[in-house]
């Protein structure tokens, strides 16, 4: 098989070494020609291209049995709500409107934000997603839709995703949180701190890809409820000195249980 990571960070580049490993052709992705070596060691082959670029996308994917969206807002624009707007535009929604565009089989890896705070009860793939103006949640969804209508469109949707060596672990983000932001985060208090490794992320994406499945998939490892981010991070403050993170609220997500049944019904364990 052949297939096209676009957005190779952490997910894409583990689920681009899975399917090499398994003897698949993969095409890997980058915006950044800096990058090239790094994908070269584990990709088949690189391409150099953003994911809105219509024509670029479509010479890299004319030969792909499926196409993977991995993509990723800069972080350095993701904390502002006004620099969002563009940001996740850019990145997200036109990326998967040209995916769609070119090719009929798309899987987009989304995010929690899609669910904002949730109702109150156990969320699973049959609940509403949420009606707030944020940039995130409108982008995710609105690139989730153009997806889902291809008839061979699935979505992954992941929460924060954590395991991989070059990623800073969680005291890290706290110290990056005060000395950077200013201790301020646009994230909400009440919200359940969700996680998944990087390699059942990947996993993930790899199953509903191998198993053809379509429509939207929960990739919750939801064995047990975890602590909410005030919780969590107070913790993490003690610990390392710190005073307690200020949330800002602008960045909704699910305050109650997210459920993977689907998922795991259709045969996906987490390892993790």
């Amino acid at each position: 098989m052949r297939y096209v990571v676009i957005g190779c960070g952490n997910v894409g580049m583990e689920l681009a070494r899975r399917w090499v490993e398994q003897g698949h052709e993969v095409v890997g992705t980058t915006t950044s020609a800096k990058r090239v070596g790094e994908l070269e060691e584990v990709c088949s082959e690189v391409a150099v291209l953003r994911g809105a670029d219509k024509a670029a996308v479509a010479a890299a994917t004319s030969e792909a049995d499926a196409v993977v969206l991995t993509v990723s807002p800069r972080l350095s624009h993701s904390f502002d709500a006004a620099q969002r707007v563009a940001e996740y535009a850019d990145t997200l929604t036109a990326s998967a409107r040209t995916a769609v565009a070119v090719h009929p089989r798309v899987v987009f890896t989304s995010s929690t934000s899609v669910y904002g705070a949730g109702d109150g009860t156990l969320i699973d793939e049959s609940g509403p997603t949420t009606d707030d103006e944020d940039a995130s949640p409108r982008n995710f969804i609105a690139a989730e839709e153009a997806v889902l209508a291809s008839p061979r469109g699935a979505v992954v949707r992941i929460p924060d995703v954590y395991g991989h060596p070059r990623d800073i672990d969680y005291p890290a983000r706290v110290r990056f949180a005060h000395e950077v932001l200013g201790g301020s985060v646009p994230f909400s208090a009440d919200a359940l701190l969700y996680r998944i490794h990087y390699q059942d992320a990947a996993a993930a994406l790899d199953f509903v890809v191998s198993e053809g499945l379509t429509g939207v998939y929960n990739a919750f490892p939801d064995a047990e409820v975890p602590p909410t981010n005030a919780a969590a991070f107070a913790e993490i403050c003690a610990a390392e000195g710190l005073p307690e993170l200020t949330y800002r609220g602008e960045i909704r997500t699910p305050e109650v249980p997210v459920t993977s049944a689907k998922l795991r019904a259709a045969g996906f364990t987490f390892t993790h």
